[in-house]
């Protein structure tokens, strides 16, 4: 398992993530924008949240950390734009960490399966910590 550290940013990910690139001299970043995601034929995507960045990742002198706009509309508090990411390889760990932690706390997004995951969540707990649960099965969409 690990825990990854996810930034989030206002409409601004793209110019961070390869700010951080090129700081940190880590190879060119993959960048996913919400435009490139499958569509859904139930939500129509809105024009102004294509060219934002769904997922970004770059490996940091050996950690993962991970990076996302915000879709518009959602709150985002500079200061708060912080989450951390369980990768767990078991399902079963997955699910019983997201039990425990939503106890007292607030869910994001229900466990469900995504078109990247099997098994993916989001929850903040009692605490007011921001955790994503991601089942990481060895294929990595990035």
């Amino acid at each position: 398992m690990a825990v990854d550290v996810y930034l989030v940013f206002n409409g601004n990910c793209r110019e961070a993530v390869e700010y951080y690139a090129k700081v940190f001299k880590t190879e060119a970043p993959q960048i996913m924008t919400f435009g490139e995601s499958p569509p859904n034929p139930e939500y129509q995507l809105p024009e102004e949240v294509k060219d934002r960045v769904m997922h970004a990742r770059l490996s940091i002198d050996g950690s993962n950390v991970m990076f996302s706009d915000t879709f518009p509309g959602q709150p985002f508090v500079e200061g708060n734009n912080i989450t951390l990411a369980l990768i767990g390889k078991n399902i079963d760990d997955i699910k019983s960490w997201y039990e425990q932690l939503k106890e007292g706390g607030t869910v994001g997004m229900e466990l469900q399966k995504t078109f990247w995951s099997k098994l993916y969540g989001q929850v903040t707990d009692k605490f007011g910590i921001h955790w994503q649960l991601n089942y990481d099965n060895g294929e990595t969409a990035m």
